[in-house]
């Protein structure tokens, strides 16, 4: 099958991916742009695994308020180069984070900062939530990890379904970012302001 100059274009657009990229992709899904895109996508989230490792010194320092200055939050979004760091694209991302952040009341950025005596008291809540239950001893310990992840998925900004599309977790939010870019994205830390309260 021939693949059109206006189909690499049309995909480039869509996907901010090399032409080199784009031409190999769609040769793969045999013209088809939505089977493209996912391949794309895909390539960029393993390529984005193997630059986490990479230094990040540069970024962006955003706040948002929310209506009625009752809430606010203040971020720290690192990338590698100041390059990136100024583009629209990211910028939008930093302001997206700090949306979530504030919105959705996250605690920390991501669950190994979570206090482990923290953990340890929400683990004994389930467990006494359950044994009355009659389940066994090695179910019970089953349910109360996946209280955990759901726990986790509630006070850890990276583990929340993104709240413009809860189809995705706000990690995948930043992988996809850092695939797009080509460079490593780090949610570096955040504070959540709430009127009246510590």
């Amino acid at each position: 099958m021939t693949i059109t100059a206006e189909q690499v274009k049309q995909l480039r657009d869509q996907t901010g991916a090399g032409m080199m990229e784009c031409k190999k992709a769609l040769s793969e899904a045999a013209g088809d742009l939505v089977k493209a895109v996912d391949l794309l996508r895909k390539a960029g989230m393993a390529q984005a695994d193997k630059r986490s490792s990479r230094s990040v010194s540069e970024g962006l320092v955003d706040a948002y308020i929310h209506a009625g200055n009752r809430v606010g939050v203040l971020i720290e979004v690192n990338c590698e180069t100041d390059f990136v760091a100024r583009t629209d694209e990211f910028a939008k991302l930093v302001r997206d984070l700090a949306l979530q952040a504030c919105a959705a009341g996250a605690q920390y950025v991501r669950p190994d900062e979570v206090p482990a005596a923290r953990i340890e008291k929400e683990k004994e809540i389930f467990r006494a939530q359950l044994e009355s239950s009659g389940k066994p001893a090695p179910i019970i310990e089953k349910i109360v990890e996946g209280k955990i992840a759901k726990f986790y998925s509630e006070v850890c900004l990276l583990e929340q379904p993104f709240i413009k599309d809860d189809k995705m977790t706000v990690q995948d939010l930043v992988k996809a970012a850092s695939a797009k870019t080509g460079e490593n994205i780090v949610v570096r830390r955040f504070v959540r302001f709430h009127l009246g309260q510590e």
